[in-house]
């Protein structure tokens, strides 16, 4: 199944990233730039890049000028993220662009990619969840209380892979189709962002 492979990716990253545990740490994908292991990878690590970024710039005494510094880093994270995923729709389209799709097929609400982008950041929230589980200092109910949390983020992950593999597995058949939208952000766009193209 496609999200076994993908969880295993997600996982990997994050531990990975936690050996540094720095938002500002070289990125290195052990894996070949013509594989879709490259591209879960890559995914997942914007993922948490951007967890922590979005921890950071919470911090109610930060820097201002820093924390402008940070948005800027958010939103290009945002178009990494967004370009990725699309990426990852590409390999699946070029896969399956031999399927002759059924008389009866029909669209899904999102792609596939797009859905593997959730099950990145429920991976990111099930580690984290746990690190509060695991806390040492914390109390029995704050433990408790997460655990609980945990166990429905586990039980979500389950349910979301196996949804996405459905998903794939009609692709395949043909009783599903893809079509793809290319996103169409207007903020980062000095053309179509009132704010910058006025200053023109």
């Amino acid at each position: 199944m496609f999200t076994e492979l993908a969880n295993r990716i997600f996982e990997e990253s994050i531990k990975t990233y936690h050996v540094v545990d720095d938002v500002y740490q070289p990125f290195t994908n052990p894996y070949p730039s013509d594989r879709v292991e490259h591209l879960l990878y890559r995914k997942n690590w914007i993922d948490t890049v951007q967890w922590h970024y979005e921890d950071i710039i919470r911090d109610p005494n930060i820097d201002p000028i820093a924390a402008l510094d940070l948005k800027r880093k958010i939103d290009a994270s945002n178009q990494d993220r967004t370009d990725t995923v699309e990426y990852i729709d590409s390999y699946f389209l070029d896969k399956y662009k031999e399927v002759k799709v059924n008389d009866d097929a029909t669209i899904n609400s999102e792609s596939p990619a797009w859905a593997i982008d959730r099950l990145s950041i429920l991976a990111l929230k099930i580690y984290h969840m746990r690190e509060e589980v695991e806390r040492e200092g914390a109390s029995e109910a704050h433990k408790a209380k997460c655990q609980e949390k945990l166990d429905v983020l586990l039980e979500q992950r389950v349910d979301l892979s196996t949804a996405i593999d459905q998903l794939i597995a009609d692709i395949e058949a043909g009783n599903k189709y893809m079509k793809v939208y290319k996103q169409m952000k207007m903020y980062n766009d000095d053309e179509l962002n009132p704010v910058l193209y006025k200053k023109k």
